[in-house]
């Protein structure tokens, strides 16, 4: 996929632009420029199948929110949750954080190389389907290893899991998120043990 050399919000961009920036107070919109990225990646997404986020996105944020284009620019370059180029259909972020790795990730990332035909972190696969990413810290550390699919986290992965969900994936399902396990939110391997309902 190339650089497009156009940019335009859609109608449904445009009413999410409204309601941000009606957030912020007169003479403080560049304040919206986070969302804003956030809004044009998606609707890439929506148009494309890559969410992404082009330089030409980046001057039309700029240009709305009446800021240099190069401070657009280093916001979209400075956060992870922003893909400046073209990424697959699916964006697998593996953590690499001490508790998921203590806890198995080395194993998630060999599955999403394996089943998603990767060669490793900042590759796509050849189908379009995949693109692996390794991010820090995605604050479920509780639930490692952690495997977040473009915004839905999948928690308690290993090896086997991770290889189902990349298969669901490919079929077009999208399994629900959360625990692979069947955890209860931060409760412990096997559900609560304390204020259960049978301290009596």
């Amino acid at each position: 996929m190339t650089e497009p050399t156009h940019f335009a919000f859609d109608a449904s961009s445009l009413a999410q632009i409204e309601t941000v920036i009606a957030r912020y107070p007169a003479g403080r919109q560049a304040s919206a420029v986070m969302p804003l990225l956030y809004i044009a990646q998606k609707q890439m997404g929506r148009e494309t199948g890559s969410a992404w986020v082009p330089r030409v996105a980046m001057d039309v944020i700029a240009e709305r929110l009446g800021m240099a284009p190069m401070r657009v620019y280093e916001v979209a370059t400075f956060y992870f949750m922003y893909n400046t180029k073209p990424i697959g259909r699916f964006h697998l972020q593996v953590c690499g954080t001490t508790p998921c790795w203590l806890r198995g990730s080395d194993d998630v990332l060999r599955a999403c190389k394996d089943a998603g035909h990767l060669k490793g972190y900042g590759d796509t696969s050849a189908d379009g389907n995949f693109t692996l990413t390794e991010v820090e810290c995605l604050g479920g550390c509780v639930n490692a290893p952690i495997l977040q699919v473009d915004d839905d986290y999948y928690e308690d992965m290993d090896y086997d899991s991770t290889v189902k969900l990349l298969e669901a994936l490919k079929r077009g399902e999208r399994p629900k998120p959360g625990s692979v396990i069947g955890r209860q939110t931060s409760a412990p391997v096997g559900g609560p043990q304390v204020l259960n309902g049978a301290e009596d």
